[in-house]
């Protein structure tokens, strides 16, 4: 697994947005409402490479994406550190 997905499934309403662009389909709408009576969206075990389509696409900002330290970067060839973007040189 390249990546991780949280999802604050109390926020979720359900839209189905991530689950439409989850290149993987690593997202699956939940059989069980959350308190305000939304399905909300939940990642399965499936291979989450970290792409973050689903956090752009989502409406309401509940989605946190995770990537794994072992990615290789690919322009350098080299490991990445998580979730840090390329700096400036």
């Amino acid at each position: 697994m390249a990546g991780r997905i949280e999802i604050d499934t109390e926020r979720c309403k359900g839209c189905g947005l991530c689950v439409a662009f989850c290149p993987k389909s690593s997202i699956v709408i939940r059989g069980q409402s959350n308190s305000n009576g939304y399905f909300p969206a939940e990642m399965t075990d499936g291979d989450c490479t970290g792409c973050a389509n689903c956090a752009i696409v989502c409406p309401d900002a509940v989605i946190k994406v995770f990537r794994d330290s072992n990615i290789a970067s690919v322009k350098s060839g080299t490991k990445s550190k998580p979730g840090l973007i390329e700096e400036k040189t």
